[in-house]
């Protein structure tokens, strides 16, 4: 019920809420419709997951607290996306995730969702920002040879199975986000990991399978050979990585 009337209250283009919290191993996912959120704290406990929809562009939060392995996942868009805080306390293993989806037989894959983020005042063992570029389609499974006709005891001799197509090639990878940080002065560099790289080539399409020849055939009369089978196709290549993105970092 809370967390009903808590999306009710965000069903607008610029939402104000107090408090959100997302318990432990749960997810919670914010309104489409919202495309600005203005809240005063944000708490994920350990292990759960805030769900930011393609439609919202920018979360302002006066207190993050992220919990043992929670996450903040980015769902990708075309259009960036800007989360400022002014205080926020990270927990390990936390991480905020904006990486692109994973091409498909039917679409292609989206890049790493390009990313704001300012923090004003940042305490945690790491912050930890995954961006990169969603996997490349993978290349077609090569089709199997037809298999052979049996002969007949009277005419006919055995056929010959078909050799199996060849796989397809993977696709290329999507590119990495730009990711643009504005950080604390004194929060030390080596505590900051950011990921951006493009995405894995799409994996090699397999060869098709040759068709068996037809089988041999005992007559009455005579006896005829079975046919010779045909042969397997070849195996795709692995498509190429996507191209990385950007990381900017600025001290405040």
């Amino acid at each position: 019920m809370r967390s009903l009337c808590l999306l009710a209250a965000l069903c607008s283009p610029l939402a104000f809420a107090q408090v959100v919290s997302v318990e432990t191993n749960s997810m919670l996912r914010l309104p489409a419709n919202t495309s600005v959120l203005q809240l005063e704290r944000l708490d994920v406990a350990d292990f759960g997951t805030l769900l930011v929809p393609a439609s919202v562009t920018q979360l302002n939060i006066g207190e993050l607290h992220l919990g043992k392995a929670a996450r903040i996942a980015i769902v990708p868009s075309e259009q960036g996306f800007a989360l400022n805080a002014a205080r926020a306390e990270l927990g390990s293993g936390s991480q905020i995730s904006a990486i692109g989806a994973p091409g498909t037989y039917q679409r292609a894959p989206s890049p790493g969702r390009n990313l704001d983020l300012r923090i004003e005042a940042l305490s945690g063992p790491l912050l930890s920002v995954d961006a990169r570029g969603g996997a490349g389609v993978p290349g077609y499974v090569g089709l199997d040879g037809a298999n052979g006709d049996e002969p007949g005891c009277i005419w006919g001799a055995a056929g010959q199975g078909a050799d199996g197509d060849n796989g397809g090639d993977g696709h290329q990878g999507a590119p990495g986000a730009r990711v643009r940080l504005q950080l604390p002065r004194d929060y030390p560099a080596a505590q900051i990991q950011v990921l951006v790289d493009g995405g894995s080539g799409g994996v090699a399409g397999a060869a098709g399978r040759p068709g068996a020849g037809g089988k041999s055939n005992g007559c009455f009369v005579y006896d005829t050979d079975g046919g010779k089978s045909g042969r397997p196709g070849h195996a795709g290549k692995p498509g190429p990585a996507g191209p990385a993105g950007s990381v900017t970092v600025q001290r405040l």
